[in-house]
């Protein structure tokens, strides 16, 4: 039975852009290791101290294999570091959680009456 970690972060303020790199440092990481990376996700609109990052994994037994792995990783090293030098996370927490919903229907798709020229919706 897959299941989702996800991983809330709460965030310097000023961290945004430290945030980001380490993102996409984990995006090349992370699947290399046996995660399948949803994705991470930071502040847009709303709060800016709050980021998120979702992937799945088989059990959590495969999880504390993942871990070690991570942890030998010489990019995961790299990034643990970063994010320990430059201080921008200041809270990180995990929950596993499993899908419940599934299956689900197919997508319904819907056109718009918007059209964007140059940038500028109208």
């Amino acid at each position: 039975m897959t299941i989702t970690c996800f991983i809330r972060y709460e965030l310097d303020p000023f961290g945004k852009a430290a945030f980001e790199h380490y993102a996409r440092a984990w995006g090349q990481v992370i699947p290399r290791c046996g995660g399948d990376l949803i994705g991470y996700f930071g502040p847009h609109e709303g709060s800016a101290t709050t980021a998120y990052a979702a992937y799945n994994i088989e059990s959590l037994a495969a999880y504390e294999a993942y871990r070690a792995r991570l942890a030998d990783d010489p990019a995961g090293k790299a990034n643990y570091e970063f994010a320990r030098r430059e201080k921008f996370i200041l809270k990180e927490d995990r929950v596993f959680l499993t899908l419940v919903s599934g299956p689900h229907g197919p997508r319904q798709v819907f056109k718009t009456d918007v059209t964007v020229r140059e940038g500028i919706e109208g």
